[in-house]
């Protein structure tokens, strides 16, 4: 079922790529204002003026790397099996980087999702960085990252990696209890992600972040520590822990129909949540938002929030989200339709919209109070509505008040979806 925007938050803890999309979706932003883009060969934002250039912040920029082995039942992006096709993807995003080479004057984060990006070889990885560096110019500092899987590596791979330029690595763990990874039909065995972590600071990386999920049928509290615990002995310098999510059409969904395990009552699954933020932080993590922790300020995840701040980013590859100045777009998820396009010299475009100024106002909030950051109590219209709104919040413990800004507490995170709402009536 779909989830509105009155549900517990962490009942839609996804990442950040993908909230972005859902904004449309659920809330109906800019929904009036899509367009089909086929055929679209300009360019979807206007040409920027040469004296505003340089006060630019710097943008993001992610590749989606739409491979996978096989598919976990859980998942819904757009993601294929035919790794013969990494060439023409490869040539084709190519193509694109050369359409998108005036997008920003310069970038410092790039992430490479997927799908599997740790699919590509080293060599291939390399190719594309370097294409990378040819066609945008980047950040000293650029933060940049990969997504990857422990059964797709080894010491030799892991440090060819890093060899790339490679500098933060997320591995996609979810799970030390292999019946859990087996329910998630993930690849690998807790042997293997034990493995790999293991010669991840042998390799070279100093950035690492584990992917984890709860609320999955059957898992206890003490279960879910334990693997936090185990986590926590790499010293990971970044944790997401996501919750389960059955998205419609996926097999996980089919599996839920015919009854063959129910989802956590939502009141545990907000223990999870409650319980997760406590015990992280008491261990030195700063739950920055929703879903994710890091080792201090420093080890935030870059390039996710720019996604939260609203800052410029491009998405290359199919189904890539990107935006820049108010006006966000998409490409095809189909592989095909994206390569097709490009081959014919066209923007992959799937749509577009733009966002009028309330519609920033409520994504501001509503990403905002997703995060420790907060909102500004600017994004409150009237002071009559500020004082009400931020009276009842204050009272039931879901927020404090401080330098001009809402800050959302941990109980405050729970239901964000909310307390936007409120900060909107």
């Amino acid at each position: 079922m779909d989830p509105c925007p009155l549900q517990p938050v962490w009942a839609r803890a996804r990442c950040p790529c993908y909230l972005v999309w859902e904004l449309g979706k659920h809330l109906e932003v800019g929904k009036q204002q899509a367009r089909h883009l086929c055929h679209m060969k300009h360019l979807p934002w206007p040409p920027l003026p040469k004296k505003e250039m340089t006060k630019i912040i710097p943008a993001g920029l992610y590749i989606h790397v739409p491979f996978c082995r096989g598919k976990c039942p859980y998942c819904d992006f757009a993601s294929g099996t035919d790794l013969s096709l990494i060439p023409d993807w490869l040539a084709a995003l190519d193509r694109e980087m050369e359409i998108y080479r005036d997008f920003a004057p310069r970038f410092d984060t790039i992430y490479l999702g997927g799908g599997t990006p740790s699919l590509l070889t080293p060599i291939q990885l390399k190719g594309l960085l370097d294409r990378l560096q040819k066609h945008f110019s980047c950040a000293p500092d650029t933060e940049i990252t990969l997504e990857a899987n422990p059964d797709d590596l080894s010491l030799p791979v892991l440090s060819q990696y890093r060899e790339t330029g490679i500098n933060r690595l997320s591995l996609g763990v979810q799970s030390f209890d292999d019946w859990e990874l087996g329910f998630l039909g993930r690849r690998h065995d807790a042997s293997q992600a034990l493995r790999v972590l293991s010669l991840v600071r042998e390799a070279g990386f100093d950035k690492l972040g584990i992917d984890l999920m709860y609320g999955l049928p059957g898992q206890t509290l003490p279960g879910w520590q334990k693997t936090l615990e185990t986590a926590l002995s790499f010293q990971p310098e970044h944790l997401s822990c996501y919750q389960l999510t059955v998205e419609e059409g996926t097999p996980l969904a089919q599996r839920q129909a015919a009854g063959l395990f129910q989802s956590l009552p939502e009141e545990m699954e907000r223990t999870f949540f409650l319980f997760t933020s406590r015990f992280l932080e008491d261990q030195g993590y700063l739950h920055y938002e929703i879903s994710n922790f890091a080792l201090g300020p420093a080890n935030k995840s870059r390039h996710n929030c720019k996604y939260w701040n609203h800052t410029n980013y491009l998405g290359l590859g199919p189904a890539a989200h990107s935006h820049r100045d108010g006006r966000r777009w998409w490409n095809h998820d189909s592989l095909e339709e994206y390569c097709q396009a490009l081959d014919a010299g066209q923007a992959p475009l799937a749509g577009w919209e733009d966002l009028t100024g309330e519609e920033k106002r409520w994504e501001a909030l509503y990403l905002g109070l997703r995060t420790s950051d907060g909102i500004s109590l600017d994004l409150v219209q009237t002071d009559a509505l500020r004082e009400a709104v931020l009276m009842k919040a204050v009272q039931a413990g879901l927020g404090d008040v401080r330098a001009g800004r809402f800050l959302p507490t941990r109980e405050g995170m729970v239901v964000a979806d909310r307390l936007a709402l409120w900060f909107m009536e």
